[in-house]
């Protein structure tokens, strides 16, 4: 066994030196936190009170990162993970963690992350809520092929943990078993060539999906997450709802009893048309559904939906809202905004931006584990207008 090395204080890490940490915390992305004298150092697969031995990869002026070598000191919530891939494979983060502690470390990083982007009081977020199946619950996922060279076969999986080779797999832990089946399927007739990518859907029952649309990927937290954005639809008291980046229409679908007209927005075509049929096949008559860009339609809309008594969903891709949607919103004034996000770091910038000046301010923010075992997690962010913006908000 190597023998570790001591820093002295005055001296600085090297890649490939061997040093004992203690983690004291888990940043959001998954990785623990510790201290060797006044260097931060970066640590994937440990958990919070853990001693480990670890091997500098990366050093900066700062801050440096590690890769586990040894645990020395376990926490109590460590677990076996359930994947023989973890750790390899780059899709899950805390296989290695027990399911509670992954819910409150998820709750603390969101907590953390809101307040320091954001500046939103840590009290307005709550207990992340729950899968009610923490495996087996993806019903999307995405396989890569890679030409082996050293094996002179193709690699077909996902990408590692610590570099851009794809790590060759035959099953995938959280993605459903239909899934499993379809990866089998892949491997017994494997794409021509290195680099292709396979997507790989399960179908959402009862819902018209075009195969490049999106649609949520985790159909066990679904009915949580309609009843989160219901129940804050309910508090605000809106009379209309606009859907803006509505997909196919499963938001303003599945609330369109609880007001009196909505509207739905969405750029992708295939998706609006989809939308239409998804609301014809449900007898909806009170609601239409709209094909363009949400922040370039938004003004009229309220216009016609009176802002006042009108609620905004926003759901948009990890990349956040467009500045030019927050400004509409901002110049316009809806009554709520529930603003529905799978990163955090990007929500919790746009909130900042909708909230400058008290204009709007963020009453609740519920987070959802639509992705365990993994550094992911969903929120909704109840935004209430707390005074008629001016017009050159």
């Amino acid at each position: 066994m190597d023998t570790v090395k001591k820093l002295s204080e005055d001296s600085a890490p090297v890649p490939g030196q061997t040093v004992q940490v203690t983690i004291e915390d888990i940043a959001f992305g998954g990785e623990g936190v510790g201290r060797v004298n006044e260097f931060v150092v970066f640590v994937p697969f440990v958990a919070p009170g853990e001693t480990v031995e670890v091997e500098w990869t990366e050093v900066k002026k700062r801050f440096g990162r590690a890769r586990l070598r040894q645990i020395l000191k376990p926490s109590p919530d460590r677990v076996a993970p359930a994947c023989r891939y973890f750790g390899e494979c780059g899709g899950c983060q805390y296989q290695h963690l027990s399911y509670p502690a992954q819910l409150q470390i998820k709750h603390k990083q969101a907590s953390d992350l809101f307040q320091r982007i954001g500046g939103i009081d840590p009290a307005k977020v709550e207990p992340v809520i729950p899968c009610p199946e923490p495996y087996g619950y993806r019903n999307r996922i995405m396989i890569r092929s890679q030409w082996d060279k050293f094996k002179q076969a193709l690699n077909i999986g996902f990408l590692r943990a610590d570099d851009r080779l794809v790590v060759d797999i035959e099953e995938c832990k959280i993605a459903e078993p239909a899934l499993n089946e379809e990866i089998r399927r892949v491997r017994l007739n494997p794409p021509p060539k290195g680099g292709i990518k396979v997507v790989l859907r399960a179908e959402a029952e009862g819902w018209e999906v075009p195969r490049d649309s999106f649609f949520q990927n985790n159909f066990f937290l679904l009915p949580k997450l309609v009843e989160t954005v219901a129940a804050r639809l309910r508090d605000g008291g809106s009379r209309f709802l606009i859907d803006a980046y509505c997909g196919v229409g499963f938001f303003s679908i599945e609330l369109a009893s609880l007001v009196e007209e909505f509207a739905g927005v969405e750029v992708d075509t295939a998706a609006i048309q989809a939308a239409r049929r998804n609301a014809k096949s449900r007898g909806l008559t009170n609601g239409q559904f709209l094909s363009g860009r949400a922040e370039e339609m938004l003004p009229r809309m309220l216009g016609r939906f009176e802002a006042g008594a009108t609620t905004v969903i926003l759901d948009p891709p990890r990349t956040g809202c467009p500045p030019k949607m927050l400004e509409a919103l901002r110049k316009t004034g809806p009554r709520q905004v529930l603003y529905v996000s799978c990163h955090p770091a990007t929500l919790a910038r746009d909130l900042n931006v909708l909230c400058a000046g008290n204009v709007f301010e963020v009453t609740k923010i519920v987070p959802l584990d639509m992705f365990p075992q993994t550094q992911h997690m969903e929120c909704v962010a109840d935004v209430r207008l707390t005074k008629r913006p001016s017009s050159n908000a």
